[in-house]
């Protein structure tokens, strides 16, 4: 992953940001902080809102056995992400970098370790969701087209490439404009949550709660787990607005806000959700359903029932947005500190956005479209997901006995991250014996980073040719995109 060679303004370095003004001072091309505490709250609530909360009840209904009990598990996948994101908040007030988990681990316990977080999330769990997220948008797209059968698997991966490549083009035009379809989207999937909710009100008024017992709940330790996954799969996201800290306004206030704010209001949204849906539904409608949303509103919508498809479409589009905006960053990161190619670290000249980041992640995420079988891939790496956010999350008390001078504006109280920390090792530990297939093929996985970073990252002394071979594409693509590089991130 060579720096040398590439396109730069005289005698700078691919690190020195770059004036713009032709006078050799004044603006620079960097990222800039054009992200408002409204764009921060929609950003984390428009990220953990895609198809999860659509589909995920019966996840959940099927491991626990009740209603009761999936209700709890709900609720406490809520203050389990609640307990991640206040942990964040120090650790992204701390460490000041785009990249998030990425940069916390980098500056905790070094490059190997943040490059396995790096590659696990940027070339499978990120491309992956992307996916998943983007065929759950054409599928609704679909719905009422194809309304007595399944929409044709073609039109569904067009309609989801197409979604990718819309989205794509916005994060490369313009953040404002990538934000401002965050603030649209997440109003629409929240109106549509709202409506739900409120039916479900209505519903509980006229007597209604007949399913509401602890009947049948599922006691074994594994199936406590296994009902996790689903709940905390549905909240993912929650730690997307630390990628893009970079171009957040006054961080140390409104990280910490936003965070708050967009956590509080998708537990309550989610757990009165699926409140609505039990007044309706019965366990066996539910573990029977694909789309729960739109059992329900078959149920009572009527004619109006044709709703909810589109707002479903409208929510994972917005998720859409919402993981291209962030993981394009979580790229940008990683190719800052050497460990993706250098092309990534580049921001365009007249837009100053990430665009070789974006394309890259919208790439990744197409070609994942051509498998049949994305879902159970998102299975196998699940496990690798939480653990490498409990990894991040041991920094902050690791970060509080190796460096306890750093510049902390929060000072989260250590009780937190030694709760969450165990939890995750419940989450992660106990599926493994649950499913070992699945977490066999995640472990292969996280492995298969082993000799790429010893062949590209540890390895400094490559044939000429190949240096000379990676400078040239480099310069050819910085012709192509019109990209320079920026300034070396500030050391913490």
């Amino acid at each position: 992953m060579s720096k040398s060679g590439s396109i730069k303004d005289g005698e700078k370095g691919p690190y020195d940001a770059v004036p713009t003004n032709g006078e050799g001072g004044g603006d620079e091309i960097k990222l800039e902080a054009k992200m408002s505490l409204l764009n921060g709250v929609t950003v984390i609530v428009g990220s953990i809102i895609g198809s999860g909360i659509f589909v995920s009840p019966t996840g959940v209904l099927k491991y626990t056995g009740s209603v009761n009990a999936s209700l709890l598990v709900w609720t406490a996948s809520g203050l389990f992400s609640m307990v991640g994101a206040y942990c964040y908040a120090e650790l992204g007030c701390m460490i000041r970098k785009s990249g998030a988990d990425y940069a916390y681990i980098m500056e905790t316990f070094g490059p190997f370790m943040a490059f396995i977080r790096l590659w696990v999330e940027c070339m499978i769990v990120r491309p992956c969701s992307q996916a998943i997220v983007a065929l759950t948008f054409s599928i609704y797209v679909l719905k009422p087209v194809f309304p007595d059968c399944s929409p044709p698997d073609d039109a569904v991966r067009m309609l989801a490439a197409c979604c990718i490549c819309i989205l794509a083009f916005i994060n490369c035009w313009d953040v404002k404009w990538a934000t401002r379809v965050q603030d649209v989207f997440t109003y629409a999937k929240l109106l549509a949550l709202f409506i739900i909710i409120i039916t479900g009100v209505y519903q509980l008024c006229t007597g209604h709660t007949e399913h509401f017992t602890f009947k049948d709940t599922k006691t074994e330790v594994t199936s406590i787990a296994l009902s996790f996954y689903s709940g905390l799969f549905a909240y993912n996201g929650w730690n997307y607005l630390n990628f893009i800290i970079e171009e957040l306004k006054d961080p140390v206030r409104n990280l910490p806000k936003a965070i708050g704010i967009s956590c509080t209001l998708v537990t309550i949204v989610y757990v009165l959700t699926n409140v609505a849906f039990y007044t309706t539904l019965s366990p066996v409608e539910i573990e029977g359903s694909e789309a729960v949303a739109v059992t329900f509103a078959n149920r009572l919508f009527g004619v109006m029932a044709w709703t909810i498809p589109v707002f479903v479409a409208l929510s994972t589009f917005g998720a859409v947005n919402g993981i291209l905006l962030t993981s394009s960053r979580l790229f940008y990161a990683g190719a800052c500190e050497g460990q993706m190619p250098e092309i990534l670290t580049m921001i365009q000249v007249s837009r100053l956005t990430p665009t070789p980041a974006v394309l890259c992640m919208a790439l990744l995420s197409m070609l994942y479209l051509c498998s049949s079988d994305i879902f159970a891939l998102i299975n196998y790496v699940g496990f690798a997901t939480w653990l490498s956010i409990g990894v991040s999350v041991l920094c902050l008390p690791w970060l509080r006995w190796a460096q306890p001078n750093l510049p902390r504006p929060i000072r989260v109280n250590l009780a937190f991250p030694i709760v969450y920390i165990l939890a995750t090792l419940f989450v992660t530990i106990v599926p493994m014996y649950a499913s070992p297939i699945e977490t066999g093929y995640g472990c292969l996985m996280i492995l298969s980073s082993v000799p790429v970073y010893f062949a590209f990252i540890a390895w400094k002394n490559k044939p000429k040719f190949f240096q000379k071979s990676v400078v040239n594409a480099t310069q050819f693509l910085q012709k192509i995109m019109l990209v320079v590089g920026k300034s070396k991130p500030a050391q913490v």
